[in-house]
C-alpha cells in the first residue's frame, strides 16, 4: 500500500476526529453527560493518534544509511504501539475513571436530545473515516486475492490497520454511548450514564490491546505474507539449476519494506553466470508481483552444509523442514495469480 494511500486514509481520520472532538465535548458542558465526556476524550485521543501515525510516517520514510542499512521503516510500527499505549492509557483510563465518579455520584442528563443529534452526526462522520479506510483494504484484497478480513488481519501497515482498529471502536462506544444516554433518560436512571462510559472505556482497552499485540509482533521481526514465500517457491521449483530450496525466510522492515533471504541448493557444475542470471531472474519475478519486496538475498549452498550451519548456530533444521513442508501444502488460493 504507498505511502500517499496512507496519508489519505490518516488525513480523512484525522478531519473526522478533530471535528467530532469538539462537538463532544461541547454537548457534555451543555448537558452534563459523562458518557459524552467520555466519547470526547476518545474522539481527542485519536485526534492525535493520527498526528502520532502521521509522524511515524515520515519518520520512517527516511532512506537508509550506514548506522540504518535497511531503512527506518520499523519505526513506524514503535510509533503505532505508542499509539495503542495512548488509547489504552488515556482514552480507555480516563472513561472508565469518569465513569465509575458518575456511578458513584449519578446525576441527570440535561437536554439530552443535545447529545442524540451529536451523537447521530458522529457515527455519519465516524462511518465515513472508516469506510476511506477500508476503500484502502478492499484494493489490497482485490490485489492479493484475499478476503476483506483476511487482509485486515494480516495487513502491516499501521497507519491502515490501527485506523480501522480506532474507527470500529469510536463506532462501537458512539452506539453504546447512544443507547446508554437513552436509557438513563427514558428509564430516569442516570446511573446508567456512568456504566455506559465505562462501557466505553472497556471497548477502547479492549482495542488498545489488539493494536499494542498487531505493533509489538511487528517491532520485533515479523514474517512477510505467506504468500510472497508460497509464490517464491513457485518461481525457484522452475529453475532447472535448482537441485532444491533449502530455505526461504522473510522479514517486515516496514509496510513496504520485505527482506527475503533464500538458501538453494544448485546443480554442481552450474556456471558462475548462470547462477548470476538466475538470480537476476528470481528477484525481477518476486518483485513485478510484490512490490513491497526491496531486497532478494539468494546464497548458493548444499542441502547438507546449510543443516550442519544451522545446527551450528543452534536452530533445528528437522523444524525448518517441516515449515517447508507446510509452506508447499498451502491451499492455492492463498497465492495471488
Amino acid at each position: 500500500m504507498s505511502a500517499h494511500s496512507s496519508k489519505h486514509t490518516l488525513f480523512a481520520a484525522l478531519a473526522a476526529n478533530a471535528g467530532i472532538a469538539v462537538a463532544k465535548f461541547c454537548g457534555a458542558s451543555y448537558t452534563g453527560s459523562s458518557a459524552m465526556a467520555s466519547e470526547g476524550i476518545h474522539s481527542l485521543v485519536d485526534t492525535g493518534n493520527q498526528i502520532l501515525l502521521l509522524f511515524g510516517l515520515k519518520d520512517a520514510s527516511r532512506p537508509a544509511d550506514a548506522s540504518h542499512p535497511f531503512g527506518y521503516g520499523l519505526r513506524l510500527y514503535f510509533w503505532g504501539f505508542v499509539v495503542a499505549m495512548a488509547v489504552f492509557a488515556l482514552g480507555s483510563g480516563v472513561a472508565i475513571y469518569e465513569g465509575a465518579e458518575k456511578v458513584a455520584h449519578p446525576e441527570p442528563i440535561e437536554s439530552a436530545w443535545v447529545n442524540v443529534v451529536i451523537l447521530i452526526v458522529a457515527i455519519v462522520l465516524e462511518g465515513s473515516s472508516l469506510m476511506v479506510a477500508l476503500r484502502q483494504v478492499r484494493k489490497e484484497a482485490k490485489r492479493r486475492n484475499l478476503g476483506m478480513m483476511e487482509t485486515i488481519r494480516q495487513n502491516r501497515d499501521p497507519t491502515v490497520f490501527a485506523v480501522v482498529y480506532e474507527e470500529t471502536a469510536a463506532l462501537a462506544g458512539l452506539v453504546a454511548a447512544l443507547t446508554g444516554i437513552g436509557l438513563a433518560v427514558l428509564l430516569d436512571m442516570p446511573v446508567l450514564d456512568g456504566w455506559t462510559s465505562i462501557a466505553i472505556g472497556v471497548i477502547l482497552a479492549v482495542t488498545a490491546l489488539s493494536l499494542a499485540r498487531r505493533c509489538y509482533v511487528l517491532m520485533t521481526g515479523q514474517a512477510a505474507d505467506p504468500a510472497i514465500e508460497n509464490r517464491l517457491r513457485e518461481i525457484l521449483d522452475r529453475v532447472k539449476p535448482i537441485e532444491q530450496v533449502n530455505e526461504v525466510r522473510t522479514m517486515h522492515f516496514g509496510p513496504s519494506e520485505v527482506l527475503v533471504l533464500v538458501s538453494a541448493d544448485f546443480v554442481d557444475d552450474t556456471l558462475a553466470g548462470t547462477v548470476e542470471r538466475i538470480v537476476s531472474d528470481v528477484e525481477d519475478g518476486i518483485r513485478e508481483e510484490f512490490p513491497e519486496v526491496r531486497r532478494v538475498y539468494i546464497e548458493a549452498q548444499s542441502t547438507a552444509r546449510h543443516r550442519e550451519a544451522l545446527e551450528d548456530i543452534g536452530e533445528d533444521a528437522d523444524a525448518l523442514d517441516r515449515e517447508d513442508d507446510e509452506a508447499e501444502n498451502e491451499p492455492a488460493s492463498a497465492t495471488p495469480h
